[in-house]
């Protein structure tokens, strides 16, 4: 049922925040991982003949928690499948006729994701804790555990060749991070059924992801090399780039098992790709035709296909997530599952892509004008995602448009590092983290407050994880903001790069410096050492299970602000990790977040 604007509430905004992930395809029908907010769970659901049904049982979670942002976590299997469970990171196998599932794995210090299945054996990356966290490629059955590959730091993307052949995978090591530089490695099989020597097929400075092989056997892998994620692939007996449009192919690899690419042949693929920040669907072929579906949708991910049809976990700017299929042949488009209105049309504000000059550079970004109000007194709040190496889409939030329904603009920001811009902007960040995340958030302020778009003196800023740190820096260094929001923010970057996991145990070099040798640059750029200079009030939420951003540090800040007399707020939430999950915790935070703009507002 629609619900008119007026009734638009936060637990409404959050129960509109399903989502869908690792869409699969094969002989028994369509698969997907559907997270429903209200109990924070993670759930597999098949579709076959029109109908869908949930898979997995009450007490189980289907997520992987490897590098903490997990991804991969189930596959299919024969005549089942293969999932992690969310409690215990183990692998499990379950069959479609409605059986409990099995553990394969009894592994207490070993986290699994990222899994594949090949002729009876699981491939998946293994995370062992011990003194020391170490990453390998193994391949798991019942009763016995094979090392594939070890050695490196980090693992990714195992991928067999349909022959059984070959494997491929990714993998880098510290201090790189994925989106930086990996390698592209391969193994082929001797003729006695043994793994031969691993060899390196692309490492040149770049960042590859998703490898693929056709049916024949032909490596290929999305690499950034030319300036964007782009489809490279053994053409002719050379790696050479395919026909690409001049765009990232993918979003920076933060999460395993991503799927915004499929080989199909010499020189022919589906990809999902970005233009001026808005998704695209097409099918390019060797002679550089490019069959273009699904125009609806702005952001288009999880792809798969079968003879007929084309899958993908797609969004447009008025409606949320959706399973969707789509007829090669007619290009109908179907929804097999999510995609419900939420709001109706007239009332949803529309993403406006705006660019605007920032620093020595350009930004962009996404304007939703407030649907109610007079346009040039609207009071803005600007959203900064977290990664930072990360991106926010033009898509149905429903957050957002809790916001606007309420008479406040929002400003979706892709400052300089995000992806889908190439590698040069996510570059930018380059130890200016701190500094060009800023200036671009305080310069979008400027542009639309000249456009006559929003009340320049009743600006907010709000971000989680990384973009709580931006947040907190634009409060401590600009006189921009009214006011601001940070969720599970970095308020210490050095304590951060202490207490951090491995995935990102050298993040903080890259986008800072080095802790010792720019020990300056770090003063400088830590809130909770410039506490004193913030002179707005400010909100925090957080999670007390947190292992990226320990609670610790919200305390701090929270605790400094309260001792210079600034107005300050915090909410933390008892079972939370990094980032909130449950639905009634996500609907507090939401409401509490707006009734604190208001009372500084004096509505």
């Amino acid at each position: 049922m629609l619900l008119p604007a007026a009734e638009f509430s936060a637990t409404q905004a959050v129960a509109a925040g399903t989502d869908f992930a690792e869409l699969k395809v094969g002989e028994h029908g369509v698969f997907w991982n559907e997270f429903r907010p209200a109990d924070g769970a993670c759930r597999i659901w098949h579709w076959r003949d029109h109908q869908a049904r949930c898979l997995t049982p009450d007490g189980f979670s289907v997520r992987s928690r490897v590098y903490e942002y997990g991804g991969g976590s189930f596959c299919l299997a024969g005549d089942g499948l293969v999932f992690i469970n969310e409690k215990d990171q183990q692998v499990y196998s379950q069959d479609l006729d409605g059986s409990p599932p099995c553990p394969l794995t009894h592994a207490d210090d070993c986290r699994y994701g990222d899994v594949q299945w090949h002729a009876g054996q699981v491939l998946a990356v293994e995370e062992h804790h011990a003194e020391q966290v170490e990453h390998r490629l193994v391949g798991l059955t019942a009763d016995h555990r094979e090392v594939l590959a070890e050695g490196a730091g980090f693992y990714a993307a195992p991928t067999l060749s349909h022959d059984g052949r070959r494997l491929a995978w990714i993998e880098w090591d510290r201090p790189a991070q994925p989106w930086t530089v990996t390698r592209l490695m391969s193994r082929e099989r001797e003729p006695s059924g043994e793994w031969g020597a691993a060899h390196c097929i692309a490492a040149q400075d770049e960042s590859l992801q998703q490898p693929r092989f056709d049916e024949q056997g032909r490596l290929y892998c999305l690499s950034d090399r030319d300036g964007f994620w782009q489809p490279w692939g053994e053409v002719d007996g050379h790696w050479q780039r395919l026909p690409a449009a001049s765009a990232d192919h993918a979003a920076a690899p933060w999460q395993l098992g991503a799927s915004t690419w499929l080989a199909l042949g010499p020189a022919s693929y589906l990809a999902s790709w970005f233009e001026d920040g808005f998704g695209q669907l097409g099918l390019r072929r060797a002679n550089g035709e490019v069959e273009r579906y699904a125009s609806g949708y702005t952001r288009l991910r999880s792809l798969a296909l079968d003879d007929g049809q084309l899958y993908a976990v797609a969004a447009s700017p008025i409606s949320p997530p959706a399973v969707i299929a789509i007829d090669r042949s007619s290009h109908e488009v179907r929804v097999l599952a999510g995609g419900a209105e939420v709001l109706p049309a007239r009332d949803i504000s529309l993403p406006q892509p705006i660019s605007y000059a920032s620093g020595e550079g350009t930004a962009h970004g996404f304007f939703y004008p407030a649907m109610k109000g007079t346009s040039g007194s609207s009071p803005l709040v600007v959203f900064i995602h977290g990664g930072p190496t990360s991106a926010c889409y033009p898509v149905l939030d429903p957050r957002i448009q809790y916001w606007t329904q309420r008479g406040f603009a929002v400003a979706d920001l892709n400052y300089r590092g995000s992806t889908g811009y190439g590698r040069a902007y996510r570059e930018a960040l380059h130890l200016r983290w701190g500094e060009c995340d800023v200036e671009d958030a305080c310069a979008a302020v400027r542009h639309l407050a000249d456009r006559g778009l929003i009340d320049p003196g009743q600006a907010f800023i709000r971000g989680g994880s990384a973009g709580g740190y931006t947040t907190l820096c634009a409060l401590a260094f600009q006189d921009v903001f009214r006011g601001g929001a940070s969720l599970y923010g970095v308020s210490d970057p050095e304590a951060l790069g202490r207490a951090t996991h491995k995935f990102e145990g050298d993040y903080l070099d890259w986008l800072i410096g080095d802790p010792q040798r720019d020990a300056e640059r770090y003063r400088q750029r830590t809130p909770l050492l410039h506490a004193g200079r913030i002179k707005v009030p400010v909100i925090f939420f957080q999670g007390e299970l947190d292992a990226v951003v320990v609670p610790e540090q919200t305390r701090s800040m929270l605790e400094a602000l309260k001792a210079n007399g600034i107005e300050a707020e915090g909410h933390f939430y008892a079972d939370e990790r990094h980032g909130l999950r449950q639905a009634a915790n996500l609907a507090h935070a939401l409401e509490e977040e707006w009734k604190f703009y208001c009372r500084l507002l004096g509505r």
